[in-house]
């Protein structure tokens, strides 16, 4: 039985897709993560830096069966042909894997990490620096509750929309959504959501001010 079928039966897998608290340590949870690992071990060790072996691997990582297409003549028609693919750049720590999704052409810099028990989704054509981590997990505050790793868990998805740029070092929490075009500051914890077309930066991050754009429909510029 396949992983992906494994957790649909699962009670706990359901519920932490609800967004109840659930129990993170029963068998099937911690051998979806096990095999995640191990995907994420097979993509950073790689010394094949071919945009088809980056690209194979880290569907492997996603669980996307998508086949690949048939090698072309030379090494740069090949490469043409994962233009539109994620850029993804090693090392990259993931807990479940297949519930991240990248857009086409986007950008994922060394050493992201992504809590993806929910789904965290980063747009089309949406950069992302280096050091960022995207944390749709966390635990109760009252530590009884909590009870070290023993107690409940909780999940809450991740959208990064199309057009953003998300600097080095950046924190996403659990629930947020970065609005389209959004640009996030280098070392900012983005705790709420953020409109389309702000720069926000801090800790916590708060708006800085409206980005004028003729991507925005709403701008003076896409008026003109």
């Amino acid at each position: 039985m396949d992983i992906k079928t494994n957790l649909s039966r699962s009670e706990e897998w359901q519920k932490a897709q609800r967004g109840e608290g659930y129990d993170g340590n029963v068998p099937e949870l911690v051998a979806a993560r096990a095999r995640c690992t191990t995907a994420c071990d097979a993509f950073n060790d790689s010394r094949d830096s071919s945009r088809r072996n980056k690209v194979k691997l880290w569907r492997e990582l996603t669980l996307d069966d998508r086949p690949l297409p048939p090698p072309a003549p030379t090494q740069a028609e090949d490469d043409a042909l994962f233009a539109m693919e994620p850029w993804v750049m090693a090392p990259v720590q993931a807990e479940y894997g297949f519930n991240i999704c990248l857009g086409q052409a986007s950008y994922i810099n060394w050493n992201s990490t992504f809590f993806d028990c929910n789904p965290v989704t980063i747009g089309t054509r949406t950069l992302v620096g280096p050091n960022c981590s995207f944390y749709g997990g966390f635990h109760h505050i009252d530590p009884i509750v909590r009870n070290g790793d023993s107690g409940p868990f909780f999940e809450k998805p991740i959208m990064i929309e199309d057009d953003c740029w998300i600097g080095g070092n950046v924190v996403v929490l659990a629930g947020v959504t970065i609005g389209r075009g959004s640009t996030v500051g280098t070392g900012s914890v983005v705790t709420k959501n953020v409109p389309p077309f702000h720069v926000v930066a801090g800790n916590p991050a708060r708006i800085l001010r409206k980005i004028d754009t003729a991507m925005d429909e709403d701008s003076e510029r896409s008026k003109d």
